[in-house]
This record gives structure tokens, sequence and C-alpha cells, in this order.
């Protein structure tokens, strides 16, 4: 039947110049935005950008904040202290590099 037909499996492949396409688009948002990391952003700065994005997120949504202050037994402007506090440094201090040779 005519619903149960794949396509044929060249078809599915994307072509080079679809991979080109979609790697410029990707350095493009890269150059655009901070957040997004780069070809050099190691596992550590990654996971500090996600961890301020969350934290900044929780910010503008006060409904958030006001869940976390119930959920903590805290006031909201305590909430909110102890995230800024945690936003310097939310994974700890960065891991020692390797000097290079």
């Amino acid at each position: 039947s005519p619903l149960t037909s794949r396509p044929p499996r060249a078809a599915s492949m994307a072509s080079a110049a679809d991979r080109f396409n979609i790697n410029s688009q990707l350095e493009h948002l890269q150059s655009r935005h901070v957040g997004t990391g780069h070809a050099d952003t190691n596992r550590f700065e990654w996971a500090v950008n996600i961890h301020r994005d969350s934290y900044a997120s929780y910010f503008g949504h006060h409904t958030t904040l006001q869940y976390f202050a119930l959920a903590e037994n805290e006031s909201i402007g305590r909430v909110k202290y102890n995230m800024m506090q945690k936003m310097l440094v939310p994974c700890g201090h960065p891991p020692q590099r390797e000097e290079e040779q």
C-alpha cells in the first residue's frame, strides 16, 4: 500500500550541500549568541552556560520563583539572592587546563 512504502535510501540522506548549509547556519548562530558555544567550548564552559541560562529563566518567571520559595520554605527575595550567588560560580571553579607544548 502507498502508506507503508518508504522512500529510497539515497533520497533520505543529506547531500554535501545540505550538510554545508547546516554547518554554516550553526556557525552563524554560534557567532551571534554567546551561550550556544563554539568548536572550542569545553564541557565545563557548556555546563556553566546552561546553569546561568536556567537561573536567568527562573528570574524571568515569577511563578517559578514562588514555587522554589515554597519548596525551600524561604522568602522569594532569599531565593533570588541564593540564585544570584550560584550564578557567580554555578559549577564550581574551572578545572586546571593542561599546558599545550
